[in-house]
């Protein structure tokens, strides 16, 4: 699984992280959208290594209250629903 996630994060566009937020209600910023990308594209080994580690509540300020509420919900359903297969 890990080999399937690290070629598709070398794939990974910007454009793929808005439209996927999109599709769950999340409508970013460009900001919000950048940070994200950038986050994502540095960290994504340390968090599915290890999803229990990120400290969501840290990044708070980078987003609206309303975006970082559909994020946190959005990252504890996936990490419930998928960390058994990394």
């Amino acid at each position: 699984m890990y080999n399937l996630i690290k070629a598709y994060m070398g794939r990974m566009t910007i454009n793929d992280v808005n439209n996927f937020a999109q599709s769950k209600n999340i409508f970013l910023s460009a900001e919000e959208l950048n940070f994200v990308y950038v986050f994502i594209s540095k960290n994504w080994e340390q968090i599915i290594k290890n999803p229990k580690l990120l400290n969501l509540d840290r990044y708070k300020e980078h987003f609206s209250e309303e975006n970082f509420n559909k994020i946190k919900k959005l990252f504890l359903e996936y990490s419930s629903r998928y960390s058994s297969f990394i």
